[in-house]
């Protein structure tokens, strides 16, 4: 580890990597401490993340705290949690949602904060962006990966995007809120 992370989020707050594909330019969002146990990766910010500068603060990041049973105090805490998106710049608006994360952002960065983050026990993988990043051997599609989650135990839990537009997967999936949401609840107190 040559450079401290602190030298490292300061680099990927100034980071123009992908910039001339970002609607509204660039505005990292991504929070860690060298302390964290737990890495929460997921998409890439919304609009209402890009407008504040603060990770998951829109109703996806409500039902994730939810599921967590965190408070914001907790979950805003880098010495606790490290989140670390697929993409870490809004990438705009596509015909149904938010574009996908920009394939440079991962590659470009990840290593090198997982590097800074010893402590972490549990990686959190939201949506099928990060799963195919991180699983080897995934399944094909999300409910199947989600479902094979003590395939990926201890390191990793693979977890539907908590967006308000996968509440008809929720509503199909009930075996996801009576089994997944336990042990999911189980192992974030036991390392907060």
């Amino acid at each position: 580890m040559s450079k401290t992370l602190f030298t490292l989020l300061e680099e990927i707050k100034q980071c123009q990597v992908c910039a001339e594909n970002l609607p509204l330019g660039p505005r990292p969002v991504v929070q860690a401490a060298s302390s964290a146990r737990l890495l929460i990766i997921g998409q890439a910010p919304g609009i209402r993340v890009h407008e504040t500068g603060i990770p998951w603060n829109d109703p996806s990041g409500d039902r994730l705290r939810e599921w967590l049973q965190i408070e914001k105090p907790c979950f805003y805490d880098p010495n606790n949690i490290a989140i670390v998106p697929m993409g870490f710049c809004y990438p705009g608006k596509g015909s149904s949602g938010d574009l996908p994360p920009r394939p440079e952002c991962a590659p470009t960065w990840h290593a090198s904060i997982k590097q800074h983050l010893p402590n972490v026990e549990l990686t959190l993988l939201i949506g099928d962006y990060a799963q195919r990043y991180y699983l080897p051997n995934k399944p094909r599609t999300l409910t199947e990966t989600v479902k094979a989650n003590i395939q990926w135990s201890p390191d990793f839990i693979a977890l539907p995007h908590p967006s308000p537009r996968n509440n008809i997967w929720l509503r199909k999936n009930p075996w996801f809120e009576e089994d997944v949401l336990p042990y999911l609840r189980e192992r974030v107190e036991q390392l907060l």
